[in-house]
């Protein structure tokens, strides 16, 4: 069984992936600002606490839950994001800020907080977006956001390399659209093909056998053309 950590675990893909994991026996840190969802599960296999993953003292009650719990993290899925859906101009530097330092900074502060603590064979996997492919096709409104990704997918890339010779591995899922509550504040109506609970299930398989094929990977996960 495997030790892991998730982030953004407050609904959508994060509170489906925590439920999946626990269930299947694993022991899982499900950190978000806001965890009465996942504390309302009181599942054996799943702590929590309030964690802003932009916020240094969250990042060491983090740390100090590791130190003081497990032996290592196997499994770290950097699930937490920010969508901002607002035309380019009128975008406030605060507001483009803001999207970075949840999608891209705090993605690098938890990675960075945690790989000492991970195994040769452990998992770094981090969510990523379609919008943030080079070459595929882009939305209106979504220039923080998609940028923002894109940062993400060349970071994985960046640690993939880094890290070749003492692990762990670093892959990134690139998701198309899915039906959760942070798509449908964003695009009131939009209906997705794939549910929160679909793709939490194809994202803990990969989680958890995806290192022994992959490293430094960006894997499209979306049935949509183009």
């Amino acid at each position: 069984m495997a030790n892991v950590i998730i982030t953004g675990t407050s609904r959508g893909i994060g509170l489906e992936l925590a439920q999946l994991f626990a269930d299947d026996g694993h022991e899982v840190l499900a950190l978000s600002r806001n965890d009465s969802p996942i504390s309302k599960l009181n599942h054996k296999h799943i702590s929590s606490f309030p964690f802003d993953i932009t916020q240094s003292e969250d990042l060491k009650k983090m740390n100090d839950f590791v130190t003081e719990n497990w032996e290592s993290v196997d499994i770290l899925i950097n699930n937490a994001g920010k969508l901002l859906n607002k035309h380019f101009l009128d975008t406030s530097a605060q507001e483009f800020e803001q999207v970075y330092k949840v999608n891209v900074f705090g993605v690098a502060a938890v990675t960075k907080a945690i790989l000492p603590k991970m195994t040769k064979n452990g998992h770094v996997l981090t969510i990523s977006s379609m919008g943030g492919v080079q070459g595929s096709m882009k939305f209106p409104g979504l220039s923080a956001y998609s940028s923002s990704k894109a940062a993400v997918i060349t970071l994985t890339e960046l640690w993939a390399e880094e890290f070749k010779e003492t692990g762990p591995s670093f892959n990134v899922l690139a998701l198309g659209a899915v039906q959760t509550e942070m798509l449908e504040e964003a695009f009131p109506g939009y209906t997705a093909r794939n549910s929160a609970f679909e793709m939490a299930e194809y994202i803990m398989e990969f989680a958890l056998t995806g290192q022994r094929f992959y490293n430094g990977k960006l894997l499209p996960v979306s049935n949509s053309t183009p």
